[in-house]
This record gives C-alpha cells, sequence and structure tokens, in this order.
C-alpha cells in the first residue's frame, strides 16, 4: 500500500467521523486492512449460523491466528527477530475491527491477546517470561485468565475461595471458577487461588487436561453465544511451583492486570457501537417506507445522529485513554471511567439501531440483532457499570463506598 493510497482510502470513513485513525501509520493501517478483509470474507458470511447454534467458527481460529495480527513482523521488526510491543492505538484498533465484526470474534481473540498475555506479562517473572512470551505471541501456547468464581464476581477482591496448598514444590488448588470464556479451547489456566497459608491471591498456569480438573460449557446464553465460556471445577489439581507466576504475590497485582485489560472492554464496546451504526445506516439507506428511503425521515435521521455522536464520543475517550497508558499513566478510575461510560453509550447505541431497523432488527439477517443481544454481556463483564462507578467515586471523595 502506497503513502498515496493509504491517505486516501479511509477504513473507518462512516464510523469515525473525526478521523482518530490518522494517528495510525501506514503500516498500521496495512494490518488492519488485512483483517478486514479476512473478516468480510472469511468470518462474518458464517456468523449469524454459529451464534443461532451457539458455536464457535473454530474453522475461522487458525487462519486469524496465522494474519499474526498480535505483534506484527512488519510493525516490530523482522519476523526471525525479536518482536517488540506493537503501539497501544494498534492494538486497540485491532480489537475495534474485531468488534466492529463480532462482539465473540473479539472477546476471543483478547483473551490471548489481552487477558492471558497481561497475565503473563504482569505476573510472570523474566525467565518465565523468556520462556512464555513468544509462545503466546504466535498462540503455540494458548491460555486463558481464569479469576471468577460461581459466587464471586463483583466481589472476587474478597470473596474469592479457591484454594491453594503448597506441599513442597507443589501446589494443590480446589474450587472452582466460572464464565472463562475460551477454556475449552486452551492448553492452560491462567487460575488464581488464596493461599491457604497466607491468605494471599496467587496465580498458577493449570494444564487444562490436568487430573482433577473438569470443564463445562455454559449453555442457554442470549448473549456472547459463539463465546464458549466454561464453568470450572478444580478438585485437588497440582501444580508445580515453576507453574506459578512468581510476581503474583496478593490481590493487588491482580488489580495490576484489571488496570490494564479493562481498556480493552472499553475498545470492544466502542467497536461493538460502530458495527451497530453502520448495520443500520446500511439497512435504512436501502430500505423504503411510505414510497421513500427510509433514512430520509426527520426521526430516523435524528436517532443515526445520535449513534454516531455516542460512536465519535466513545472512540475519543478509549484513544485519549490508550494514549495515557502508552504513557505509562495507568489509573484504576481512567479504566473503569472508559468501560463505564463507554457501556452506557453503547447500550443505547444498539437500542436505537435496533428501533431504526424496526421489525427485522430482531433477525441475524441484519447484523443489528447480533449487536443488540452481546452488548449486554459486555455490559456486564470486566467490572459492571456499578463496580466502575464505584472506583471513579473513590477517585473522586477520597472515600470508597465499596461495602466491607
Amino acid at each position: 500500500m502506497s503513502a498515496g493510497t493509504a491517505e486516501q482510502t479511509r477504513l473507518y470513513d462512516v464510523c469515525d467521523y473525526y478521523d482518530a485513525e490518522s494517528l495510525l501509520t501506514r503500516d498500521e493501517r496495512a494490518v488492519l486492512g488485512r483483517l478486514r478483509s479476512f473478516l468480510d470474507e472469511k468470518a462474518r458470511p458464517l456468523l449469524a449460523d454459529h451464534w443461532e447454534r451457539g458455536e464457535f467458527p473454530a474453522e475461522l481460529a487458525q487462519p486469524l491466528i496465522a494474519l499474526d495480527l498480535m505483534e506484527p513482523a512488519e510493525l516490530t521488526g523482522a519476523p526471525d527477530g525479536d518482536r517488540i510491543p506493537a503501539r497501544g492505538i494498534y492494538q486497540g484498533f485491532r480489537i475495534f475491527e474485531l468488534a466492529r465484526t463480532d462482539a465473540s470474534l473479539a472477546t476471543w481473540y483478547t483473551s490471548q491477546a489481552g487477558l492471558f498475555r497481561t497475565a503473563i506479562r504482569v505476573g510472570a517473572s523474566a525467565e518465565q517470561q523468556q520462556e512464555w512470551m513468544p509462545k503466546v505471541i504466535d498462540f503455540s501456547l494458548k491460555g486463558v485468565f481464569s479469576l471468577t468464581e460461581p459466587e464471586s464476581g463483583s466481589d472476587i477482591a474478597g470473596g474469592l475461595s479457591t484454594t491453594a496448598r503448597r506441599e513442597g514444590d507443589t501446589w494443590i488448588l480446589d474450587g472452582a471458577k466460572r464464565w472463562i470464556g475460551g477454556a475449552v479451547s486452551a492448553d492452560v489456566l491462567a487460575v488464581f487461588a488464596r493461599d491457604v497459608a497466607d491468605g494471599q491471591v496467587k496465580a498458577f498456569l493449570v494444564d487444562r487436561q490436568a487430573e482433577g480438573v473438569t470443564l463445562e460449557k455454559i449453555l442457554h446464553k442470549t448473549a456472547l453465544r459463539m463465546m464458549q465460556n466454561a464453568h470450572i471445577t478444580l478438585n485437588g489439581v497440582r501444580v508445580q511451583e515453576s507453574m506459578r507466576l512468581h510476581n503474583v504475590n496478593s490481590f493487588r497485582d491482580v488489580a495490576a492486570m484489571l488496570r490494564a485489560m479493562r481498556s480493552d472492554v472499553a475498545w470492544i464496546a466502542t467497536g461493538i457501537q460502530a458495527g451497530a451504526f453502520e448495520a443500520a445506516l446500511r439497512y435504512v439507506t436501502e430500505r423504503r417506507q411510505f414510497g421513500r428511503p427510509l433514512g430520509s425521515f426527520q426521526l430516523v435521521q435524528e436517532k443515526l445522529a445520535r449513534m454516531l455522536g455516542n460512536v465519535t464520543s466513545s472512540l475519543s475517550l478509549v484513544v485519549r485513554l490508550t494514549e495515557q497508558q502508552a504513557k505509562g499513566i495507568y489509573r484504576d478510575q481512567d479504566s473503569a471511567l472508559a468501560k463505564m461510560q463507554v457501556c452506557l453509550q453503547m447500550r443505547e447505541t444498539v437500542a436505537l439501531a435496533r428501533e431504526v431497523v424496526g421489525g427485522n432488527g430482531i433477525t441475524l439477517e441484519t447484523d443489528v440483532a447480533r449487536f443488540h443481544a452481546d452488548a449486554e454481556a459486555v455490559y456486564s463483564y470486566e467490572g459492571t457499570h456499578e463496580i466502575n462507578a464505584l472506583i471513579v467515586g473513590r477517585a473522586l471523595t477520597g472515600e470508597s463506598a465499596f461495602t466491607r
């Protein structure tokens, strides 16, 4: 792609009204363009059917991995050389592009590229990172972030009940985890457990097929139906000390991971809005009512304008948050504010998209119904609205309103 072509052709000419895309380099846009082609040609035709069946399109996994999106060679060095982290703004738009097509695809990819990679980057020792990080980047070591439990979600800091008991160089884990996306296809589970000796939270890489590990697919979901979420039972699972993440020694270390990862969810929520808005816009320009294009009616145009305002506001928020994090500024209240606000706007945007598409908005043919349903899961995971609001409120007032 030539510099002239990159300047003339925008990937997000409809939904990126203030041209945040201009912050990307030519090479970053080229990688995202490669992803766009794959999603449009290979992924999109499969989504409605797999969503309805509640199955992940497994045939997309390896081709998506082969696109080399996490630390693309053309952005971070020679293919056979050391990879350096891609810029945060590229990583954000990568999530945005995936979510603009489908929330489950974005969640599946960021389970590895965001959640699991952050667990290794923040929680592993330097020696462990040297061994594991290259395998995380090329997906030869696939993992998932296993924190949430059946009885503890928002209160996981104090309510985490999975236990770890040390016997020499072996740890024995007992407990359960729930809503763990991608667990059924992972190699290892990054399991967080409370050390019975000191009461502090530790983290372990557990072989998915280890004795004592049981996975059950969670059924009957009405959102993120393609994403395979699992209920995990750990019964006397033995893990070597070498597989413990050595830099995780309290929930404070887990919180540092969450602080870094919450911005990914805000990017997903922004991408969902863009996808719903674009699908609704396509529909109203093609559909005719009362002898006129649906998009020519005042009330429809007002809803379109509100949707675009939400997408533009959300994109501006996550871009600015990403710029701050690129400077090394990570604050709980910053990522919490972004997740809270963007998800509020996401809820309104997908509802407005559903409205303007009318009765056809509840079918999978227009894509709007899928975005509308999937938004509900994204609204809740990685911190509910209320939890994120209290994090922001604590920063504003200096007073914690969390129950003790």
